[in-house]
């Protein structure tokens, strides 16, 4: 996954630079918030369980978007989608991790870690030695 941004219009969610469209953002928070009700952590079951629910139209939540903000809004999200869109890209940003012999999903802090490492990344760019790329320009003569 790509997250694009612009330094100097940060949003103050943070689900705003993850995610792509605003269902999405609104699909990912309410994983979150499903998961801190359980302890920060699902298991296979109950990630199941909250797809389906989502898939039948069977979510009825309040939203903190400021046209539904006081509001109960029933929401819908394909299922497949959900595992494809939501939950893979923040099992790989290190959002959410799975740990296969307990098979439950947990909210993890390694997005930040990996954020602080690219930024580590990118210092030690800054001070390499300039290298010659062997790139050719041609003339338009």
């Amino acid at each position: 996954m790509v997250i694009l941004f612009d330094r100097f219009h940060l949003p103050e969610d943070v689900f705003e630079i993850i995610f792509a469209t605003k269902q999405q953002k609104i699909v990912g928070k309410l994983l979150i918030a499903e998961m801190k009700m359980h302890g920060g952590q699902l298991n296979k079951t109950e990630m199941s369980l909250f797809a389906t629910k989502l898939h039948e139209n069977n979510v009825v939540a309040e939203i903190d978007e400021p046209e539904y903000r006081g509001k109960l809004v029933r929401l819908s999200y394909n299922k497949r989608q959900f595992y494809d869109r939501i939950l893979t890209p923040m099992k790989s940003m290190g959002i959410v991790d799975y740990d296969m012999y307990d098979r439950k999903y947990r909210l993890s802090k390694n997005f930040q870690k990996s954020m602080m490492e690219i930024g580590i990344m990118w210092s030690r760019e800054i001070d390499k030695p300039a290298q010659k790329l062997g790139v050719k320009i041609k003339d338009k003569a």
